[in-house]
């Protein structure tokens, strides 16, 4: 069995202050993906016994980022590699190559609360869906990270009032399925198609999260080769030190 976390940390640092750590070696992963780690090389140092570290910082200080620790070493290391340098600046994806599997760690843009950034998300979906198409004709694919899209009206409490928000507009959500029409799955729904109130992430506003009004937009998507090995897929919304919780993965 190959246990998997992601979590959008929204600020490494301060979430280290909060227990990461406690829940890192507790859930004790073979594989633990971080996005939005907002940390420049050198800004901390993570004391991870067994684990192999691999961190995409932002050139902007303070802003966005991905990381991946890992206790098998991988075959290749891939930082970025979707579409132009304005991304890879950015920090946003790390593929790690596995013997049997392709892991890609993403940290997908926001189209912003007045969707200014929506042309470009709609941009990033596609190069990103054809990065991810070549690599599965290789080997399998593993996604996960922070996607910023909710993909149906279960996966956001308020849905009816959220159609033209950011991370639920009728493009994102298209796009979203374009990509899991190009052969992969999502994890949770796979085991869980009709659960309600599962989300990952949750507004800082008062009483927001213990209201469980939230989103879910934390991701493991996996090729429909591997759907045989999908042995469980939870949300830890009990996990506090973010606004995200982590989501896990097992396959067996």
């Amino acid at each position: 069995m190959v246990k998997f976390v992601s979590w959008n940390v929204n600020g490494i640092r301060a979430c280290v202050k909060k227990g990461f750590l406690d829940y890192f070696h507790k859930v004790n992963a073979d594989i633990f993906c971080i996005q939005e780690t907002k940390v420049q090389e050198g800004q901390i140092t993570l004391d991870l016994a067994g684990y192999y570290q691999y961190w995409h910082y932002a050139e902007k200080k303070g802003y966005s980022g991905t990381a991946i620790f890992t206790k098998v070493k991988p075959l290749s290391v891939n930082y970025g590699g979707v579409g132009n340098e304005q991304q890879k600046s950015e920090g946003r994806v790390i593929t790690l190559e596995f013997e049997e599997f392709y892991l890609v760690n993403v940290y997908t843009p926001n189209s912003q609360r007045d969707l200014a950034r929506l042309d470009y998300r709609l941009q990033w979906e596609k190069q990103f869906r054809n990065y991810i198409i070549e690599l599965e004709k290789q080997k399998p694919v593993i996604i996960c990270g922070d996607m910023n899209v909710a993909h149906n009206d279960i996966d956001v409490k308020n849905y009816k009032s959220n159609r033209k928000n950011s991370g639920f507009t009728i493009e994102e959500r298209t796009e979203f399925g374009h990509l899991l029409n190009s052969g992969f799955i999502d994890s949770f729904r796979f085991l869980f198609p009709d659960r309600e109130g599962a989300y990952t992430w949750w507004s800082y506003m008062r009483n927001v999260r213990e209201r469980n009004i939230g989103w879910r937009i934390d991701y493991f998507l996996v090729s429909v080769k591997l759907k045989s090995s999908i042995t469980g897929s939870e949300i830890h919304s009990d996990i506090l030190g973010s606004d995200h919780c982590p989501v896990l993965l097992t396959l067996g």
